[in-house]
């Protein structure tokens, strides 16, 4: 009988595991935690029987250099600069070793679970099996219970920790369910799945930043006889014609449309109306009337009419009307549009339908967080495999987010995976774009407490900081405004009172890069902000945004067939998408690579000479006057604004 089952064993997992049977190895503690997540409380001990999806996620092996890798190709004086990684090449610098998925196999088959039960991911990731709470019980070293929430119902989920063999936890990266609580217990039939969509945690810009504006005034690349009248002009409106001129992008005519791509985000039920993208062009740009972007719907996506007001649609009317704009009618703009009517989406459905394997990265999406599929409550089911859209959206080299959320909202689980996603996606070429937020240094008009949670009142004083803008592989996009108040600068940092603070400050939770280390330390140094450590992250540790900004202010836009003035790091933030369009555009036509990943680059010394330092204004929240622009780089405008045809002649310049 032993032979019997070694023979078995060494078939299901190639190995040589004959002979003596190997010494008990010592359990240990792989994760833990203090306390449970509020709300939630324990009702009772988990039946025996309930079978468990057990999920078990293997080290990646070299995630822990990814920084490392994504400077090769993106600092402008490394050797491989531009030299961008295939997602092939991605796949398999993170797919877990032979031996991490031989040793947990072999503990599954020891611990008499059966190899038919065994299944290994497509992207060699994960390893599924289907075990009773008993058997988990025993294979963890736990106990599971049945925990309540008012608002979300009945999960699964371990007491306090879980265990796993001393040569097997070296190889594991998490299991679930575990210590997360996002397996659902099975609902009585009178309750009803009561959660708001994940979208709510995304904003772009709210209906209060919009205004009324008059009609319409300068037509793209019209006749300038003024420049300093034309652009007095721009402090009331802003239109294409106007950041042309502020950001010296005149002579913009793409040269190779075809070999270049941008993207657009949007979350439903967000969406533009093909009316007023024309009411825009035909005042605008003429020749674009009719034009519309590529449509890519991801997991349920719609340019939905059901509902049609400012909520709904002035976000992506004013993202797709600049962008499309400013790279004209030769240059194609893809809108990914993530997510159905019900669900609306999350940033991580984008990332999903980028790169298929981040459809279950780390365990995939959180379900408390992101969207479920098959949608529970009758919207996107889903494919029949994968449940939702798995790398089904083409790689753009350029990739705008007009959304923004808080860091307190999240784990900091749930940002490094997202994080180290927009990493790879650095090193695939994709220059990925995120706005800081318009309330300052407050995320939505709230700040945090001692103990780091969100609200508002006399004891919420500490500044609440953006993400994702805060990880350290995006770029994040501030906004500036046409300054009307002083002869100093030609802008100051955005501020209107009740419509925007430009989102600015430093992470409580990603560290300072090496590309941000110099600025940051002569910011903390010779501007030292008159606050606390309680105040603000002050270690001068850790990462700090923006990277840069543009305009935000008084944006001319079509929306519900009416011209209203727009205010918002959305709007800065696919103008700057459409900016580095065009420096792709210019460096493709030469046989070059795309820019990719940026930050390193523009912070870089030769590249000081192509922004508008900005030095006036502040950005601010939390009962504060914020951060101020300074000298430099400074937590509110980041490195200032481009000009767009130095940038240009200067990424041409580099390998």
């Amino acid at each position: 009988m032993h032979l019997a089952s070694c023979l078995l064993t060494i078939l299901a997992l190639g190995l040589s595991l004959c002979g003596a049977s190997p010494a008990p190895s010592r359990h240990v503690v792989h994760e833990s935690r203090s306390s449970i997540p509020t709300g939630w409380s324990p009702v009772r001990r988990a039946d025996q029987d309930i079978v468990l999806p057990l999920r078990i996620g293997l080290v990646q092996p070299n995630i822990h250099k990814v920084e490392e890798y994504l400077m090769e190709v993106s600092h402008p004086q490394s050797p491989g600069y531009g030299k961008h990684w295939t997602p092939a090449e991605v796949g398999h610098a993170f797919r877990p070793s032979k031996e991490a998925v031989d040793v947990v196999r072999s503990w599954l088959l020891m611990s008499a679970l059966g190899a038919d039960r065994i299944r290994m991911t497509n992207d060699g990731t994960w390893i599924r099996v289907y075990v009773t709470v008993k058997e988990a019980e025993k294979l963890l070293g736990t106990e599971y219970y049945v925990y309540e929430k008012e608002t979300e119902g009945e999960v699964i989920a371990c007491a306090d920790k879980y265990h796993l063999p001393e040569h097997v936890s070296g190889h594991v990266e998490l299991v679930t369910p575990t210590l997360q609580f996002d397996f659902k217990h099975k609902r009585r039939a009178a309750e009803k799945r009561d959660r708001p969509p994940p979208s709510k945690l995304w904003r772009g810009i709210p209906t209060s930043n919009v205004s009324p504006a008059s009609s319409a005034v300068a037509q793209v690349n019209g006749p300038v006889e003024n420049i300093t009248e034309q652009l007095s002009a721009c402090g009331e409106q802003i239109t294409p014609a106007c950041l042309q001129l502020l950001y010296n992008f005149t002579d913009f005519t793409p040269q190779v449309p075809g070999n270049n791509s941008i993207a657009i985000v949007e979350l439903t039920p967000n969406a533009y109306l093909a009316s007023d993208l024309d009411m825009f062009f035909a005042n605008f740009s003429p020749s674009q009337v009719g034009e519309r972007p590529i449509f890519v719907s991801i997991d349920g996506g719609v340019v939905q009419t059901t509902t049609e007001s400012l909520d709904d649609n002035v976000e992506s009317d004013l993202d797709l009307q600049y962008a499309m704009a400013l790279v004209g009618p030769t240059q194609n703009v893809t809108l990914l549009q993530a997510g159905d009517l019900v669900e609306g989406a999350s940033p991580n459905d984008v990332l999903d339908a980028l790169d298929a394997s981040y459809c279950t990265y780390e365990g995939g999406d959180d379900p408390n967080l992101d969207p479920v599929y098959p949608d529970p409550d009758g919207g996107y089911q889903g494919k029949a495999r994968t449940r939702h859209d798995c790398g089904t959206a083409p790689l753009p080299n350029v990739l705008s987010f007009s959304y923004s959320s808080a860091e307190a909202y999240f784990t900091p689980a749930y940002m490094e995976r997202m994080c180290n996603e927009f990493a790879k996606l650095g090193l695939m070429g994709v220059t990925v774009l995120w706005s800081t937020g318009d309330y300052g240094v407050a995320t939505f008009g709230d700040c945090l407490d001692a103990a780091g949670d969100l609200g508002s009142g006399t004891d919420y004083t500490t500044f609440s900081p953006s993400f994702p803008a805060t990880c350290p592989y995006v770029t994040g996009v501030g906004a500036t405004q046409i300054n009307t108040t002083s002869t100093r600068t030609m802008e100051s940092a955005a501020y209107e009172p009740g419509k925007l603070s430009s989102g600015g400050g430093f992470s409580n939770i990603f560290a300072l890069p090496s590309y941000q280390q110099t600025v940051v330390q002569d910011y903390l140094t010779n501007y030292p902000p008159p606050y606390s450590s309680s105040v603000y992250n002050s270690s001068g540790n850790s990462r700090a945004y923006p990277d840069l900004s543009a305009n935000g202010v008084r944006y001319t836009v079509a929306a519900d067939g009416e011209w209203l003035s727009v205010y918002g790091t959305s709007a800065s933030t696919p103008v700057i998408a459409s900016f580095f369009t065009a420096i792709n555009d210019a460096r493709i036509a030469a046989g070059k690579s795309s820019i990719g990943f940026i930050n390193p680059t523009i912070y870089s010394s030769s590249f000081q000479a192509a922004f508008n330092d900005i030095t006036d204004g502040s950005n601010p929240g939390c009962g504060t006057q914020g951060f101020y622009a300074e000298p430099g780089w400074d937590p509110v405008t980041g490195i200032g604004t481009p000009n767009v045809a130095m940038l240009r002649d200067l990424w041409l310049e580099l390998q």
